[in-house]
């Protein structure tokens, strides 16, 4: 097998450089020299990950498909810390990407089964107030292109980036509850009602029949009959008046009098 380099990563002071190679090997080089300083075994797969210390120049973290999370002292080329990401009754989950927090004394990581591990000091009591399961109710609403080769949603026919915050659901569509949906960014100071979506009955392709967020109807659906989504509506309801304060703003900056004098009145 030719061998071929799959990451590579500067250490915090510049001294080091760390390449990933696809015989499973890490490599550490002296960055002035060249000279190769210490070969790293451990993975049993490809590496993609290689995050180094915020602050400390000897640390450097790597993951891979291998589901190994390994923190190395890249000056002695030892490892410091071991963890192997496995999932109970489906082997281990490959790990996609990793980070250190600012202060350097945690590091998250997202894996293979769309876990988020998070690794620190400490108690792990301020991230029992989310649940386990999390994800928006738009996240498998179809997209679509438009003339322009835009990207929108097929449903609101909005660029999704442009949508109002949506709502958070477990794994099967239902929805959480209210002190839940005030994390998600925007919604903090919602009205009780604009934070609890409706929920409905779709029928799937084998026939079954589950309940999920009426918002995830798709305009398939809309044409079959299915009651129209109140979810939607409200949707599209935020996003009419989400461009209305835009447009008024905007008309107003235009009012500005030239000379500075006088107070513009908001639309």
């Amino acid at each position: 097998m030719k061998p071929k380099v799959t990451m590579i990563a500067w250490n915090q002071n510049d001294n080091y450089v760390v390449t990933a190679v696809n015989n499973h090997l890490l490599k550490v080089w002296n960055s002035c020299t060249g000279q190769l300083l210490h070969d790293l075994v451990g993975h049993a797969d490809e590496v993609f990950v290689l995050e180094t210390h915020p602050f400390d120049s000897r640390i450097m973290l790597s993951a891979g498909h291998d589901g190994n999370i390994f923190i190395w002292d890249i000056t002695k080329g030892t490892k410091t810390k071991h963890y192997f990401n496995m999932i109970e009754g489906q082997g281990h989950g490959a790990v996609f990407d990793c980070k250190f927090s600012p202060d350097g004394q945690h590091f998250a990581c997202t894996d293979s089964h769309g876990h988020l591990l998070i690794f620190g000091f400490g108690c792990s009591r301020p991230y029992e107030k989310i649940p386990d399961q999390m994800f928006f109710h738009t996240d498998y609403r179809p997209l679509i292109r438009d003339s322009n080769n835009y990207v929108l949603d097929e449903q609101t026919q909005q660029a999704p980036h442009l949508m109002p915050p949506p709502f958070l659901v477990d794994v099967d569509g239902n929805p959480h509850p209210t002190k839940y949906q005030r994390l998600v960014p925007g919604r903090e100071n919602c009205a009780d009602e604009h934070l609890i979506p409706q929920l409905g009955y779709v029928a799937t392709s084998d026939g079954e029949v589950v309940e999920q967020v009426i918002g995830q109807q798709t305009v398939d659906q809309d044409d079959q009959g299915l009651e129209p989504s109140i979810l939607d509506g409200m949707i599209r309801q935020l996003q009419l008046q989400q461009d209305q304060r835009i447009g008024a703003d905007q008309e107003s900056a235009s009012t500005v009098p030239q000379n500075g004098e006088g107070t513009p009145r908001r639309g």
